[in-house]
């Protein structure tokens, strides 16, 4: 026998007590749960249960509630059934980034006429473009300023009393810019194919396009510096969607060329460096990339093995050629043009500002959704529009000689 604060003695139900001994007690459940009254324990115990299920039902309708208020993701089969590639995605994110996407409409365009001057023999200074006619040179002028510039104008980058002048740095840069832009079309079709690019694509009609990336230069915090974090746990770094990975992935892998992949291919180590450290980079890189596109692992990798390229999806090849070409343009155009820009314009540590993936994606794993605007401006793939062959002029002929006078011969 037990004993209890409310009970003196625990007794069994075969004691010779009253038929409901805690009815009408303050703790009645308590003191049911311990005498021998069969009633009172059914009674706590359904109102117990009753309370429960009053608790569960209500929290059951909150949380259809709030579910019915929220968007329910959508999937696309990446890769064969049951591999798991599929691509999880919310179609109101992108219908909330519309606007972003949006491509202006064209410049009117005159029809070819083979009497028209090549814009060189009209403009001075003209080094880049000099293969279009003035009219296309006109036309492509009015456009960049549309999609770089269109509160500023012709000003941001020329004189406008002298149009042939260099003095402001945003002409030389631009410049600069029209190079790249045809360097990608004509000789990076293993990553933007057909559908190429514009300036519009990175600018959206601001001068300096978003999602431009510095070198960073990290946490200035004594921890840091004495426990040697070796780049990582900083919090708020969007560039790795706040993961506790390196904070900066990207001056060693589109900056620098720096070797990405790094499994291992044997069971033991026999000279093989790849490390967690490194591998942890890696993930960093990858946690930028699927950031700027809007996408899961499983748009370029079967996940069950990273490493195996027969299992992973064509997209897989065309962002290998995609790091390979935002390397290119960072050394080759982007970071030569740091001497050109005034400090405001550069990173903390003195880099010019250089393009990521982010900077023509933008969140999604097409930039414009996949809307090619070359058909309207070919001449930034450096396709001339259809031309007639341009009229010879005439030679003029010699004056006639006077009658009776002696006409020199023809030079031999």
């Amino acid at each position: 026998m037990g004993r209890h604060p409310g009970n003196p003695v625990r007794v069994s139900s075969q004691s010779p007590l009253p038929a409901r001994p805690c009815k009408g007690r303050p703790d009645f459940d308590e003191c049911a749960a311990w005498s021998g009254d069969a009633g009172a324990r059914r009674t706590g115990t359904g109102l117990w249960a009753t309370r429960v299920r009053i608790v569960m039902a209500a929290a059951l309708l909150c949380g259809l509630v709030v579910l019915s208020g929220c968007e329910q993701p959508q999937s696309v089969q990446w890769g064969y059934r049951g591999t798991s590639m599929i691509h999880l995605d919310k179609p109101g994110r992108l219908e909330s980034t519309g606007n972003l996407h949006a491509i202006p409409p064209p410049e009117p365009r005159d029809p070819p006429d083979p009497t028209i001057p090549l814009a060189g023999e009209v403009n001075q200074n003209v080094q880049v473009l000099n293969d279009l006619d003035a009219l296309e040179f006109a036309r492509l002028m009015q456009a960049i300023s549309v999609w770089v510039a269109p509160e500023q104008g012709c000003v941001y980058c020329h004189n406008t009393e002298n149009l042939a002048s260099d003095e402001k740095y945003t002409k030389l840069v631009s410049r600069s810019m029209l190079k790249m832009t045809r360097q990608i079309n004509e000789y990076w079709k293993t990553h933007v194919a057909g559908t190429g690019v514009t300036c519009w694509t990175c600018h959206r009609g601001q001068p300096v396009p978003s999602d431009i990336w510095f070198t960073d230069p990290g946490p200035k915090t004594a921890s840091a510096t004495l426990l040697g974090r070796g780049g990582q746990n900083t919090a708020g770094i969007q560039t790795i969607a706040n993961a506790a990975l390196p904070y900066d992935p990207l001056t060693p892998f589109l900056a620098a060329d720096n070797a990405i992949a790094v499994q291992g291919t044997t069971a033991l180590p026999t000279g093989n460096r790849k490390s967690i450290k490194q591998t942890e980079w890696t993930y960093a890189l990858m946690m930028y990339i699927s950031n700027s596109l809007g996408v899961n692992c499983t748009y370029c990798h079967q996940t069950r093995s990273m490493g195996v390229w027969e299992q992973s999806t064509p997209q897989r090849v065309t962002a290998w050629h995609g790091i390979r070409m935002v390397r290119e343009l960072n050394n080759a155009f982007l970071l030569p043009l740091q001497p050109l820009y005034p400090g405001e314009r550069l990173g903390a540590k003195g880099d010019a500002p250089k393009v990521g993936c982010s900077t023509c994606h933008k969140g999604v794993f097409k930039p414009l959704y996949g809307v090619s605007m070359l058909g309207d401006y070919p001449e930034l793939a450096r396709v001339m529009t259809e031309r007639r062959p341009r009229m010879e002029q005439p030679t003029p002929e010699a004056p006639a000689a006077a009658e009776g006078a002696g006409a020199p011969g023809p030079n031999p």
